[in-house]
């Protein structure tokens, strides 16, 4: 019968999505033009905001479609209080795809619409990419030792991009997204990497250091959220189309940002190892947490 229901609806639900992500996606580029023909800094601000709602459209409306095709519990806890009018940086795990989905959601009177350091190639992602592009989000183009051990003007060159980017955001609040495990969990990666948590991946501390580097004087606070599926762990995304998904744990935590946080990741071996010191340790209370709400 689960299988008799999942030929029956994925297909609708497969297409309202779609649909929601192809209407949402088309103003925001459409504003984005908008921006592009508009010198006046005044207006610039009331095209970013009319986009910011869009974004968040788009979560609030896939939400409803998840909970309408699905009878699913959705479990949320927050601990601390939440502003629209502070800037964030959200440390969360990585499950499924549909966790970026739940995040653009749980925005709407929580938190300023959020943004994600996305790779460069992805601006030629269909929707995702233009999108993206017209609500200001950096994307990034990393580049490895080796390439900075060929070329050493590269060294620091994507924290300056970042950092000129993310002049934008000075003036109106904004919530950065990263995933710091770097990759979505499974089984197998958490086998092959010998994690030493029981729910997580071991925390890439590049990433956020990084992202610390280029906006850390920005933030107000860091949001640790833990967004969990206990009845549909292998396959998330497939099973909320399909109307199997039963249901979702969001837990967030609301962090200062420590100031031993803020450094030259890449050029002091000190602060570096402090560094991952630091983030280790709360991404072993992160774990002890999951576990509290499993």
């Amino acid at each position: 019968m689960s299988w008799l229901k999942a030929v029956c609806l994925f297909p609708i639900h497969f297409t309202l999505q779609m649909l929601n992500l192809g209407w949402w996606a088309s103003l925001i580029v459409l504003v984005g033009l908008l921006k592009l023909l508009s010198p006046v800094t005044r207006v610039t601000r009331l095209l970013n905001a009319l986009n910011a709602r869009f974004e968040i459209a788009f979560g609030v409306t896939s939400t409803f479609l998840i909970k309408l095709f699905n009878r699913i519990e959705l479990d949320l806890h927050i601990e601390g209080e939440l502003s629209e009018q502070n800037w964030y940086l959200i440390t969360a795990n990585h499950r499924s795809y549909l966790d970026i989905i739940l995040l653009i959601g749980l925005a709407k009177g929580r938190y300023p619409a959020p943004k994600f350091f996305l790779k460069k190639e992805l601006i030629w992602l269909p929707f995702v990419g233009l999108g993206a592009w017209a609500l200001d989000m950096p994307f990034m183009q990393r580049h490895s030792r080796a390439a900075i051990a060929k070329r050493p003007e590269l060294k620091g060159q994507d924290i300056a991009t970042t950092q000129a980017v993310c002049e934008k955001y000075r003036t109106t609040p904004t919530t950065i997204i990263n995933f710091v495990e770097g990759t979505r969990f499974t089984p197998t990666k958490h086998a092959s990497k010998q994690s030493p948590y029981t729910h997580l991946l071991p925390p890439k501390a590049a990433g956020i250091a990084f992202t610390l580097a280029a906006m850390g004087d920005l933030f107000t606070h860091m949001l640790d959220i833990s967004i969990l599926y206990p009845q549909n762990t292998r396959w998330p995304m497939m099973d909320m189309l399909c109307g199997n998904m039963k249901r979702i744990v969001i837990d967030v935590k609301v962090q200062s940002v420590s100031p031993q946080m803020l450094g030259d990741y890449q050029g002091n071996q000190q602060f570096r190892d402090a560094f991952r010191e630091q983030l280790n340790t709360r991404w072993a209370e992160k774990d002890a947490r999951i576990t509290q709400f499993l």
